[in-house]
């Protein structure tokens, strides 16, 4: 019996044909190829000044295969706002696994953002902290979706280092407010460098003294060895 014509052991289905395969892995090109071209032009020449035929042309492809992929721009940025708040997450995460849950790794997820994301991703800061901004309440809630997942992640993080030193918080609240602080810091401090200075190299250059304000206000509410 030929490869194609066998069935599938879990789904009871035929495998895809190979001519299959190659029109889903087409596709699946031409959907990124949108979406990179939408994530340079939103961040280049911004939201509303860019139409569907500047990101077909950009992306090689007929406006029609656009409006294929996403009902509207509006969409577009809301797909790539999902997409860049899963990046950050991923980083985040990423970063933490590689420590040994110490308050040093606070300082390797500041760094990681800075450098990692920030300083080689103005685009993706652009899309996500100016051009998201002020949109409609569809926009609003994937932005305040994304906001609060990186507070879950860190206050996560905060207390399996908490747990991890042995020390408890001063107060049920301190690591929800720590992570909300933490993740306004980065906020502002990439709108600050990369969008209304336009200076990307001096945001490392500043490392060293947020991370440190980040670690003081840590410390400040992490109580000593739980008695």
């Amino acid at each position: 019996m030929p490869m194609d014509d066998e069935m599938n052991a879990e789904t009871g289905t035929a495998p895809e044909s190979r001519s299959a395969l190659r029109r889903k892995r087409e596709r699946e090109l031409r959907l990124r190829m949108v979406l990179n071209a939408a994530e340079t032009l939103f961040a280049r020449q911004g939201y509303h000044q860019t139409g569907m035929e500047e990101i077909a042309d950009m992306a090689e492809v007929s406006t029609g295969s656009v409006y294929f992929y996403f009902k509207n721009k509006e969409d577009l940025l809301i797909n790539l706002m999902k997409e860049i708040g899963y990046q950050l997450r991923e980083l985040l995460g990423t970063e933490l696994n590689k420590t040994d849950l110490s308050l040093d790794s606070l300082r390797n997820i500041a760094v990681a953002f800075l450098e990692d994301f920030c300083a080689r991703h103005p685009e993706k800061i652009a899309i996500f902290f100016r051009e998201s901004v002020g949109q409609s309440r569809e926009v609003e809630e994937v932005r305040k979706e994304v906001f609060l997942r990186l507070v879950s992640d860190i206050k996560e993080a905060l207390l399996r280092i908490a747990d991890r030193l042995d020390r408890r918080f001063v107060s049920d609240a301190a690591p929800e407010v720590i992570a909300v602080c933490i993740v306004g810091i980065y906020d502002r401090l990439a709108c600050h460098y990369l969008l209304w200075r336009d200076h990307p190299k001096n945001i490392m250059d500043a490392a060293d003294e947020v991370i440190g304000f980040m670690l003081g206000g840590v410390e400040k509410l992490l109580g000593n060895t739980e008695q």
